[in-house]
């Protein structure tokens, strides 16, 4: 079981000493990853996109703020950083020019010694598409597997040739290859078509969860497990051999602090309640978990990591020792612990 961090790029915790005091407490911490988000500009005016990840469909905080750029700031992760992975939650596929941005993430991944995971979307924000003269955005989800194909080409082929129907090349260097043999790309998104996407061409399934309307309730999750398996199979792909991440807000409560009323939010509350949702989503397949700040305060944020490293962690490996079911295509639960793996 692996655990990490998002790294919050805008936002008050957004600041350069913030972000690399977040990075390195999470390194020393021996978490698995950290994460960074992708925006390239937020429009003035969003009036004709909707937000995925929240009940109103607006993007909370406003557009008026620092975002910092996610591969500048891996580059810099990958200097101040020794054996943390580094990571996206999302890249936005359809943004930058896929040759160029192959090239940057091979060097980051060199840079970083082979630490890099991808996570990459398809984008929501229309007005963003147009900002930066990406391809049309109703033909976001064609361009993404087209520019993956072609970065996997580029980090595995030289020279490179690519023709496809949004971009050709023919016959260039594009040296250095990534220092990994394959980077993992996860495919964000909840929907059907990220599922698919993620069942196909990732290397796994990277959604964010428990915000409305895409909140991954646990039957909800399960429902869309058995779907990304499934989608795999068919394929021809093992689906034990893709990951399954879930990235969400996390909170384990100090012994001093009062619970707040109401129903308790998945993923806050006491370790034990924590530990409990972990083996609850473990149970349904899930192996690299990513935590959001729920607090934009560097020193409740901080509290929270030690707390998490010291009082739930330890006890995840007790049930691991156990034989894990996840469900297969139809929905039903199989044994896919290591012993079993090995067995068969």
């Amino acid at each position: 079981m692996e655990f990490g961090f998002s790294l919050p790029g805008r936002g008050p915790l957004a600041s350069p000493d913030q972000i690399l005091r977040l990075a390195m407490r999470a390194e020393a911490l021996r978490y698995t990853s950290v994460f960074v988000t992708d925006h390239v500009v937020l429009p003035a005016s969003m009036v004709r996109s909707t937000y995925p990840y929240a009940a109103t469909g607006r993007l909370p905080g406003g557009a008026d703020q620092d975002y910092l750029d996610p591969l500048a700031l891996l580059a810099w992760l990958a200097h101040a950083t020794r054996t943390i992975k580094l990571g996206t939650s999302v890249l936005v596929v359809p943004y930058r020019n896929p040759l160029v941005t192959a090239k940057i993430l091979a060097t980051i991944d060199r840079l970083a010694n082979g630490r890099l995971i991808l996570g990459m979307g398809v984008g929501w924000l229309r007005e963003e598409f147009e900002a930066v003269a990406a391809p049309p955005f109703e033909e976001r989800g064609e361009v993404t597997d087209e520019y993956i194909a072609l970065m996997r080409t580029t980090w595995t082929t030289d020279p490179v040739s690519f023709e496809g129907r949004y971009y050709r090349v023919k016959d260039v260097h594009a040296l250095p290859k990534p220092a990994q043999t394959r980077i993992p790309i996860w495919i964000g998104g909840h929907t059907d078509a990220a599922v698919h996407r993620a069942a196909t061409i990732g290397d796994g399934w990277h959604p964010l969860a428990l915000r409305p309307p895409g909140l991954l309730l646990p039957d909800e999750f399960a429902t869309k497990v058995a779907t990304f398996r499934g989608a795999a199979k068919r394929a021809g792909r093992d689906p034990d051999a893709l990951t399954l991440s879930l990235r969400v807000g996390m909170d384990v409560r100090s012994p001093r602090q009062k619970a707040p009323g109401g129903d308790r939010a998945l993923f806050q509350g006491t370790a034990a309640e924590v530990l409990g949702d972990i083996r609850r989503y473990a149970d349904l397949g899930v192996s690299h978990f990513v935590f959001d700040p729920v607090v934009p305060d560097l020193k409740l944020v901080l509290a929270n990591m030690e707390r998490f490293a010291h009082e739930v962690r330890p006890k995840v490996g007790d049930k691991k020792k156990t034989a894990r079911k996840a469900p297969d295509a139809k929905g039903r639960r199989r044994d896919v612990s290591p012993g079993a793996r090995a067995s068969r």
